[in-house]
């Protein structure tokens, strides 16, 4: 079979021994095949292997400084987090139009997602007001009736009211239509995935309901904003049988949280090497990876392991330490159109964290010369100016940085 112009990053999959096998030239080209067809109207993020490509994802209640801005536009890939702007300018809408369409004109280039969650109801949002004209666009609680169902805190919608749906997908396509806006952040996907999330609370029935209701709108969605915008989801989970993957035809890529905390009776270095293989996966596929991790490590105490907790490192030198092993993660997973991002929370109000810069991001890194091969649970994998070496089941990550001549 003769396989016409196949990119590096495909070719590169020859070679590699994925988790479930050997890849042939006839798995890769069509992965190849459905690539291009993903991506031939999509534009996808600037992307890059001579320094380390990263994700930024930020919100901010108050308006952003002009220099908070000019470090913003440095990063190809950007999502404005939930209640953005919303105390400067009104609404989340509006900031998040602001902070947008400024990050624009400093970087024309840049790709930028307007985050909305499927399922958790949030408060900011101008388009909250139509709510009020949709009866039963709430989840209740069967006994107590109570709505504030998530967290014990807020609301949940009711994902199998096709007007609910009808709201919801408005919602993203008005702010898409805008052109400082690229696409979307879905998040909330695991909760209306989840058979148990608020089952307990609405019954078995309503929950498969609601679960239906998030695939018709995720379908709609597409439609709505049109095949030159992104959805970028919070879908990639090894909790999932198939790690995510069984749900990304929707999307253009994927977000990952929550990496490292284990969920249920798999092993923490069996939980790791099935999200490795997922990243693998996917970015074979063509998917966009934003991969983030918490610089401090975080008790997940949420009783179904699905939201993430973030903790502070004040030492500069801690946070250094803290970057290699999740960095180690990133690099032996990423494909073309991946993004690293290591933090300690999205909030930009009141520490400066956020904007820490590490030495690594400034080193020449070059493209892989190869994927990573994988030894038990020892990944190595070689790159033009660095080789990693990640051993998930010690904890342990190395990355040798080659010297300048």
């Amino acid at each position: 079979m003769k396989i016409a112009k196949i990119s590096p990053s495909i070719m590169l999959a020859l070679f590699v021994i994925a988790g479930s096998g050997q890849v042939t030239a006839e798995a890769v080209a069509k992965e190849s095949e459905s690539k291009k067809s993903a991506t031939a109207v999509r534009k996808l993020p600037a992307f890059s292997w001579d320094r380390i490509p990263l994700y930024m994802h930020i919100r901010k209640a108050q308006a952003y400084t002009d220099k908070e801005i000019a470090f913003i536009a440095k990063f190809p890939l950007i999502t404005f987090e939930k209640a953005n702007g919303h105390s400067a300018h009104g609404t989340i809408e509006k900031g998040t139009l602001v902070a947008a369409r400024a990050v624009k004109k400093v970087n024309p280039d840049a790709t930028i997602l307007y985050y909305r969650n499927v399922i958790v109801h949030y408060g900011g949002y101008g388009a909250n007001k139509a709510l009020a004209d949709i009866p039963g666009a709430f989840l209740k609680d069967t006994k107590s009736g109570n709505t504030k169902l998530v967290r014990s805190k807020v609301e949940a919608y009711d994902l199998s009211s096709p007007k609910l749906r009808e709201w919801w997908v408005e919602t993203c396509s008005s702010m898409t239509a805008d052109p400082a806006i690229d696409g979307v952040f879905l998040d909330g996907n695991i909760k209306a995935l989840e058979p148990g999330y608020l089952k307990r609370q609405v019954g078995a029935e309503k929950k498969k309901a609601v679960t239906a209701g998030y695939h018709t709108m995720m379908k709609d969605t597409r439609k709505a904003i049109g095949p030159d915008k992104l959805m970028v989801a919070n879908i990639l989970r090894a909790r999932f049988k198939n790690a995510g993957l069984e749900y990304l035809d929707y999307f253009d890529g994927s977000y990952l949280e929550g990496f490292q905390h284990a969920v249920g009776k798999t092993s923490y270095e069996d939980y790791i090497a099935k999200g490795i293989d997922a990243m693998q996966q996917a970015s074979r596929q063509g998917k966009i990876i934003a991969f983030t991790n918490g610089l401090a490590e975080t008790e997940n105490t949420s009783k179904m392991g699905i939201d993430e907790i973030h903790g502070s490192v004040e030492s500069e030198e801690k946070a250094r330490q803290a970057l290699i092993y999740p960095l180690a993660i990133f690099l032996i997973s990423a494909g073309e159109h991946s993004y690293f991002r290591a933090h300690e929370g999205y909030a930009a109000d009141k520490k400066n964290h956020w904007m820490r810069w590490f030495p690594e991001y400034d080193k020449p890194l070059g493209p892989p010369l190869g994927p990573a091969k994988k030894d038990g649970y020892v990944y190595t994998r070689q790159f033009k100016h660095c080789s990693v070496t990640l051993d998930v089941k010690k904890r342990t990550a190395d990355i040798k940085w080659q010297e300048k001549k």
